[in-house]
């Protein structure tokens, strides 16, 4: 369990220091044209909890319940997705003039963060 733990963690930190130093500096780069809603921080702070919780929760479905893995995902992945929308609520609310340059910027790290997740059940699944 601790082998997975740490093979995960040895990717997961670099691939979210990059992608957040990414998109903190260009964030900063626009900001003196585009008025963003939600700072970098809080973005990768939701996205970096929802992964480690979600994937902590697969190893967890898997060490009890082996043949369920698969379930757990999709289960999981459900409740990120209501949660993902949860944290646009106030964006959807404060009616931005521009939402899409918002909406884009919590996105793209979601779907890259939910790509390297899937990645890493795919091959927890496959282990066995």
């Amino acid at each position: 369990m601790m082998n997975r733990i740490t093979d995960f963690l040895k990717y997961f930190v670099p691939f979210s220091v990059v992608l957040f130093t990414a998109q903190y500096f260009t964030m900063q780069s626009l900001s003196q044209t585009v008025n963003f809603f939600y700072q970098a921080w809080s973005i990768y702070t939701f996205n970096i909890v929802a992964t480690v919780l979600v994937f902590l929760f697969l190893i967890f479905v898997h060490k009890s319940f082996k043949d369920y893995t698969g379930f757990a995902f999709l289960g999981a992945c459900l409740l990120r997705m209501m949660a993902a929308v949860f944290f646009l609520i106030p964006l959807i609310k404060a009616g931005v003039k521009d939402p899409i340059i918002d909406i884009s910027t919590f996105f793209i790290p979601y779907f890259l963060f939910l790509f390297f997740e899937t990645y890493f059940a795919v091959r927890l699944i496959n282990k066995g």
